[in-house]
């Protein structure tokens, strides 16, 4: 088929750059807008942008021109979405208005009623919000986010045991990459030697999304999972790769290796239909006491993968175990990328 022309809200940030870079060989994608605010519009991309990937920036992708972000300043029907929190307000409604598919990594919209709050192993199905949404607003477009950087990871190895065991209760303290705060993100003497805390809007996140994700669509609304997360949240200097230490209480009590099975087993729609961005295996099973570590294993399925390892008895929960993924591939753009993937397949993007 013939590649879909997409543009990138936000595209001189450092998520911004991520999509491109996640994006510029795309099989079903081509890159045609890159928009981004005042300062940057009306340039050339690669003379606007410092650029932060290890990768190099593409020639053809430095070349594009820079279009201001607002609606009529891009024909491509899918925008990707990596704007600051208060622009992304404000915007994307208005994209979604003008008729763009509209896939956001920003936060203010994932907990809107008829937003769907996506993951695509763990609930395909939210995406029928998208004709509820588009009736009530009255959009031709659409808007569709994927998660927290770290909801995203957790509920990646939440999701099998929730299938297997049914989920109670769970227990999270996270330490977070530096880069989930963006570039130039924590100031370096805050960060070096250190570990900062996060404030209590992350944690509020990684505890409501991933109930939200968990929940049932019912026809017009969606239903919260029926478990509880308590969650400690902070900044590590770590440059990508979050980590979490995770207790889970469940309805059914496993044993430990009934858990790896679950872990090991667990193909969905993305792998079953082989999406190009799906990993396959969605979750690695690491074994050994020091991982998984993020040096080591935060590229596992090209950093669409979230890795468990560490998996033992836990002495107030149930079980424990530490997971890592990578923040700013699959807990940020490549999340959003397998979302659109996922809609093509199903026919709803052409």
């Amino acid at each position: 088929m013939s590649r879909i022309p997409v543009g990138i809200l936000g595209a001189t940030g450092a998520v911004g750059q991520r999509f491109i870079s996640l994006l510029h060989h795309h099989p079903w994608f081509e890159i045609t807008d890159l928009l981004a605010s005042e300062r940057s519009a009306g340039r050339r991309y690669g003379d606007a942008v410092n650029w932060v990937l290890d990768s190099p920036l593409p020639p053809a992708i430095a070349d594009l021109p820079v279009k201001l972000t607002q609606p009529g300043e891009t024909d491509a029907r899918v925008l990707f979405s990596a704007l600051p929190s208060g622009q992304a307000r404000e915007l994307e409604p208005a994209f979604a208005a003008a008729g763009h598919a509209l896939f956001s990594n920003a936060s203010p919209h994932r907990m809107d009623a008829d937003v769907p709050l996506v993951i695509t192993e763990v609930n395909p199905d939210h995406l029928d919000m998208v004709r509820v949404q588009q009736r009530q607003r009255g959009w031709d477009g659409f808007i569709v986010c994927n998660a927290n950087c770290t909801t995203t990871h957790l509920v990646a190895a939440l999701h099998p045991l929730e299938l297997a065991f049914g989920v109670e209760k769970v227990f999270v303290a996270t330490l977070q990459a530096a880069s989930g705060a963006g570039y130039p993100g924590v100031p370096a003497l805050d960060l070096i030697d250190n570990v900062v805390p996060h404030d209590y809007g992350e944690e509020h996140k990684v505890e409501t999304e991933p109930r939200k994700i968990m929940g049932r669509f019912d026809a017009d609304h969606f239903v919260d999972a029926d478990f509880t997360i308590s969650a400690h949240c902070h900044r590590v200097p770590v440059i990508d790769g979050h980590f979490e230490a995770v207790s889970v209480s469940f309805r059914s009590k496993p044993s430990r290796e009934e858990m790896i099975e679950a872990f090991v087993s667990y193909r969905q729609l993305p792998q079953q239909l082989a999406l190009p961005s799906a990993p396959d295996p969605a979750i690695v099973v690491v074994e050994g006491m020091f991982r998984p570590q993020p040096r080591l294993d935060r590229m596992a399925g090209a950093g669409m993968a979230t890795v468990v390892g560490r998996i033992r008895p836990c002495n107030i929960l149930d079980w424990r175990f530490s997971l890592l993924g990578h923040n700013t591939i699959r807990g940020a753009a490549g999340g959003s990328i397998l979302n659109a993937e996922l809609m093509v397949h199903q026919g709803i993007i052409a």
